[in-house]
């Protein structure tokens, strides 16, 4: 059976993302080699989305409108033009997550491979994640890598002996590198630097008591299948750092929360427009994926930071992180006319009548200004 030419290129993606967590789990694997599989992993993976898309993915000439030919063949774009029109959110956290990986790609030094390994273990783990996420979300479960890739085990991460090492071979790392990490970082919003997407923490908990033929050795609790009760030990657990994943925090009390007409009621007091829940706050919880859509088939699949699914009322509710996320970009004509594309609607100014004043009222008013 003859395969479409996306196919093609997906297989080598996953070749080379195989590849890329081989190197990274390999005792005496390379991290520049983990860094150029996975590099080149994200790269046929946006090539594949394109192609399939029918997307012209290649350079042509500003001036003339011709490909731009490398050895006589049309140039295609490179990963960071790729990732700018897969995510045009510039503080996507997976976007920044693969750019981050980019920059260190180009000044990784041989003998500091190790430290660094060590430095960006949690974004390299969001990078191969959210990898597999993109693949499964554009071309189907059938092409996960989940069933051939494996839990790695490890000596020095489950010994107190063995973090400090870890702790101080990350210390080691030289200024520019360091450097380069800090900077990079700079302008992101905390929010982001604590996402998973950009950056991957784990801790592990030994499971304890008797064994099911159902059990895996690695057990990933999501808080949206807890009890309330659980989920307060769990998410407690989480910020003591004890817990083994947090995938995803999802709440489920209505308290304090939001609806889409409230929000944009707050909203419009801190404007000089007009904000509709039907268009500008549609678009932005969209763009920004707050939520999915309506009568999806995972309901609670939401950005709790910002809004949560209440399961009482079939609704969406928002939270007041989400009227200030609001307000922040879009919060002047300017930032508006960027994010939209369009002029705002200006509020109206009506100027009210002068109340009347009865003659008593008048009398009072002069007695009061005659005493003052």
């Amino acid at each position: 059976m003859a395969h479409a030419r996306w196919h093609h290129i997906l297989m080598e993606s996953q070749r080379h993302a195989l590849k890329a967590v081989d190197e990274w789990n390999c005792s005496s694997g390379n991290y520049s080699d983990f860094l150029t599989h996975m590099h080149k992993a994200w790269h046929y993976l946006l090539h594949a989305e394109f192609h399939r898309a029918k997307i012209d993915y290649r350079y042509k000439d500003p001036k003339n409108g011709q490909y731009v030919l490398v050895d006589g063949e049309p140039k295609a774009w490179d990963l960071e033009w790729c990732l700018k029109q897969r995510y045009t959110n510039s503080a996507d956290p997976v976007r920044l997550n693969a750019e981050l990986f980019v920059a260190l790609r180009n000044k990784v030094e041989h003998r500091y491979e190790h430290n660094l390994k060590i430095a960006t273990g949690g974004k390299a783990q969001a990078l191969v994640m959210n990898y597999e996420q993109e693949m499964v979300d554009h071309f189907g479960s059938r092409y996960s890598l989940a069933d051939r890739l494996r839990f790695p085990i490890s000596l020095q991460a489950l010994t107190v002996e063995g973090r400090e090492q870890l702790q101080e071979a990350a210390k080691k790392l030289p200024k520019h590198t360091r450097d380069l990490v800090a900077k990079f970082e700079a302008a992101i919003e905390p929010d982001v630097l604590d996402d998973l997407k950009y950056d991957y923490r784990v801790r592990l908990v030994p499971m304890v008591g008797s064994k099911t033929e159902a059990d895996l050795a690695i057990d990933f609790v999501k808080l949206d299948e807890l009890t309330e009760e659980e989920r307060k030990v769990m998410v407690e657990a989480g910020r003591k750092g004890t817990v083994i994943i947090r995938d995803r925090q999802v709440e489920v009390a209505d308290k304090a929360k939001l609806r889409a007409k409230q929000v944009c009621t707050l909203v419009e007091t801190q404007l000089p427009f007009e904000f509709s829940p039907f268009s500008e706050h549609l678009e932005m919880w969209q763009r920004f994926k707050v939520r999915p859509a309506k009568n999806s088939a995972k309901p609670c699949d939401t950005d709790a930071r910002y809004c949560i699914y209440s399961e009482a009322f079939n609704s969406y509710l928002y939270t007041s992180a989400w009227v200030a996320k609001i307000i922040k970009e879009i919060g002047t004509v300017e930032k508006y006319r960027e994010f939209f594309g369009k002029e705002p609607r200006i509020k109206t100014v009506i100027s009210l009548p002068k109340q009347a004043v009865s003659p008593t009222e008048e009398g009072e008013t002069h007695q009061q200004s005659k005493s003052a």
